[in-house]
C-alpha cells in the first residue's frame, strides 16, 4: 500500500521568489498516517540520522523506500523542469529539535534538491520550529513563506547560493523526513561519515 500522495506535488504551485521552491499538503495519504505514527522510529538523539543509522520497520520503512524511488523524482523533475534522476539521493530523520538548530542557512553547493516532509500531529503557531524561506542570511522577517510542520506537509527547493531558509528556535519533538539530490555518490558518502562522527561526539558530550 502506497504511503505517498504524489497529486501533493502534482497540484502544488511552484514558486519563483525568492527562489524556487513548492509547499504541498497532504502529501502523506490519510489511511497511511496512523500507521507511519506507529512506525515512527525510536531515536533518542537530537539532529538528522541517515537512515543507516535508524531502524527502520513497517509502514515507515515503506515511506522511505517511495521518497527514494523513482516516481517522486520524476514528478519533481517535471515540476522544477531539471532531470533530478542522474542525482544520488542522501536520506535523513529528525525526531527531536534543539535550540541551536535552525540558523538562516542555504544548503551546501553539494545538494541540488532538497525536500522535508513533516510528520508532527500538531503545532503551535508562536512556538519557534516554523521553517520560513528568507530574503537574506541576516533576517527572519520579511519572509516569502512560513512552513507549518504538521503531518503531511511537503516542502521542496532548489538549492542555490540564495536558498536562505531557517527557523526560530525549538527544543522538543519535531518530526521530519529530509530527502536530498546531491550530485555525486561521494557527496553522499563524506555526508554520511561527517553524520557518524557528529552524532559519536554527540553521544560523547551530550551535545
Amino acid at each position: 500500500m502506497q504511503t505517498i500522495n504524489l497529486d501533493a506535488v502534482r497540484g502544488a504551485q511552484v514558486s519563483h521568489d525568492p527562489y524556487d521552491f513548492l509547499l504541498g499538503a497532504d502529501f502523506l495519504r490519510k489511511d497511511a498516517i496512523d500507521d507511519l505514527r506507529r512506525d515512527f522510529p525510536e531515536m533518542s538523539k537530537p539532529g538528522y540520522l541517515t537512515v543507516d543509522e535508524v531502524k527502520l520497520h513497517g509502514r515507515f520503512k515503506t515511506l522511505i523506500d517511495e521518497l527514494e524511488g523513482p516516481e517522486l523524482t520524476e514528478e519533481l523533475s517535471r515540476r522544477f523542469g531539471q532531470d533530478l534522476h542522474q542525482y544520488p539521493r542522501l536520506t535523513t530523520i529528525m525526531s527531536r529539535s534543539q535550540p541551536k538548530y535552525g540558523a538562516i542557512h542555504t544548503d551546501g553547493p553539494s545538494k541540488v534538491m532538497t525536500m522535508l516532509v513533516y510528520m508532527n500531529d500538531e503545532w503551535q503557531q508562536d512556538e519557534g520550529g516554523r521553517l520560513r524561506v528568507l530574503y537574506d542570511e541576516k533576517n527572519f522577517e520579511p519572509y516569502a513563506l512560513e512552513v507549518p510542520p504538521t503531518m503531511g506537509t511537503m516542502f521542496a527547493f532548489l538549492r542555490s547560493d540564495k536558498s536562505w531558509h531557517g527557523h526560530r528556535p525549538f527544543a522538543g519533538d519535531r518530526r521530519v523526513v529530509q530527502v536530498a539530490w546531491v550530485k555525486s555518490q561521494a557527496d553522499v558518502d563524506r555526508k554520511k561519515k561527517h553524520n557518524k562522527m557528529a552524532q559519536f561526539f554527540k553521544g560523547i558530550f551530550g551535545r
